[in-house]
């Protein structure tokens, strides 16, 4: 049996990864342009050394400022640092958060870049279209993941993000149905951070172990969690390291305008109308390198024709 592989596709805005284990997407990733990765060392102005030797701020040359949570010990405020990105900008619903960084001692220099197939975009055949992409973009935006058993609601809070599993099931089958796919769900939809699910109540000490054990045996370390107690709650917490989809999902604008990007390159070649909602097109209209892609994509002309009466997932290429 071939070996999980990440499959890697360039488009506008965004790089979208997958990684493809019995031809499945068991995990995903969007990469936002122009953000500087986790991993990537840059040189940054330290503008205040922090309070008790924690939550430093540093800014970098392109303007963006980093909270350094562990402070900057020794170092003058005005100076130069070099830092280490450990949190990118996180868009959605809390844009003011400020990306995190670290002091550290290592060169300056990108993340390391991901390992995988790359894929010609646009080609014929839509190869992350042929193993689920478009249902997970769907799974991304409306926060609904259904597995035979039921389904589950994904739910962004400022505290964490609640999964809430569902289904006509008995308890204890449920449970163990409901924690295989939240288990899934985390890893093909990136979710970071502090993740809380809640099972069915009623379920037996038993099945609320071995519900435990599936997400040991399904989530990659690190990570860590609680037991499932006696009302069906279980806490995971995974290092946060960059917007998940559903993160990227609730930006929502500018989310459905890189999806229709994506869906446009994909028609056949020539002059194209984006007809899209009107917080879509004023998207494209603040981004227009984005366009000139695309019309060098396509072969053609790019035009806008915003319609209301469309869903912000409701964009077409005419």
């Amino acid at each position: 049996m071939p070996s999980p592989e990440w499959l890697i596709e360039r488009g506008i805005g965004e790089t979208r990864m997958a990684l493809i284990d019995a031809g499945e997407i068991v995990e995903a990733r969007i990469l936002l342009d122009g953000q500087r990765r986790a991993g990537c060392v840059i040189a940054a102005r330290l503008l205040s050394a922090g309070i008790r030797g924690r939550n430093a701020v540093a800014r970098s040359a392109d303007g963006q400022e980093y909270l350094l949570p562990r402070g900057a010990t020794g170092c003058a405020e005005g100076g130069t640092i070099a830092i280490e990105v450990t949190r990118e900008a996180i868009p959605g619903a809390e844009p003011w958060k400020r990306p995190l960084a670290q002091l550290t001692d290592r060169p300056l220099g990108d993340a390391p870049e991901s390992v995988g197939q790359s894929l010609a975009f646009p080609a014929p055949a839509d190869a992350l279209g042929a193993v689920g992409w478009n249902d997970l973009i769907d799974e991304a935006r409306s926060g609904i993941v259904r597995f035979p058993a039921g389904e589950l609601a994904v739910k962004p809070t400022r505290a964490m993000i609640m999964i809430d599993v569902d289904g006509a099931s008995e308890p204890n089958e449920l449970a163990l149905a409901g924690a295989t796919a939240a288990a899934n769900a985390i890893r093909r939809l990136d979710l970071q951070g502090s993740i809380g699910i809640d099972l069915p109540t009623g379920a037996s000490k038993q099945s609320r172990q071995d519900a435990a054990a599936l997400f040991d045996a399904i989530i990659p370390q690190p990570f860590e969690r609680t037991a499932v107690n006696g009302f069906g709650f279980i806490q995971i917490v995974r290092p946060r390291r960059r917007a998940s989809l559903v993160d990227l999902a609730a930006d929502r604008a500018a989310f459905e305008a890189r999806a229709l990007l994506r869906r446009a390159a994909l028609e056949p070649a020539g002059a194209k109308t984006l007809v899209a909602h009107p917080a879509l097109v004023a998207v494209f209209e603040a981004k227009p390198e984005w366009l000139d892609a695309l019309a060098a994509q396509a072969g053609g002309a790019i035009s806008l024709r915003p319609d209301a009466r469309l869903a912000m997932a409701g964009g077409h290429a005419s």
